[in-house]
């Protein structure tokens, strides 16, 4: 049965969309856009910058289920410009040191609030708290 999850330590949904939703055995999350949870959005900074409060945000949704990113199965990228992939993904890197998850990295023709990327994932449920 599908459950919502929602937390304070990430931006709250502002539309009609949960921060995640889980069954159980998976966790989805929305797509995160770099906003910090005081919903400053981080458009004018470096994609390095905007990536790591993506992270932190989707490491957010799924502490709240008390999972982690190492529970992350697979990750979808979506950026404005494809030429921000290295500096992305420098980042991203850290996040994810051992046993990477699957990805997609695509280039959208705009990401919402103009900011230059938005991720989401699909994490393992199974073993949450």
């Amino acid at each position: 049965m599908k459950r919502l999850v929602s937390t304070d330590d990430a931006p709250a949904a502002v539309g009609a969309y949960s921060q995640a939703t889980t069954n159980g055995d998976l966790l989805f999350t929305a797509g995160q856009l770099p906003l910090t949870t005081d919903g400053d959005l981080l458009d004018g900074e470096p994609v390095s910058v905007q990536t790591e409060q993506c992270m932190e945000n989707v490491a957010a949704i799924l502490a709240a289920e008390g999972l982690d990113l190492g529970d992350v199965l697979k990750t979808t990228i979506y950026l404005d410009d494809i030429d921000d992939f290295e500096e992305m993904n420098e980042t991203y890197a850290g996040f994810f040191e051992e046993a990477p998850p699957a990805r997609s990295a695509v280039e959208v023709g705009s990401v919402p609030k103009g900011a230059a990327i938005e991720v989401e994932v699909v994490a393992d449920a199974s073993g949450a708290e």
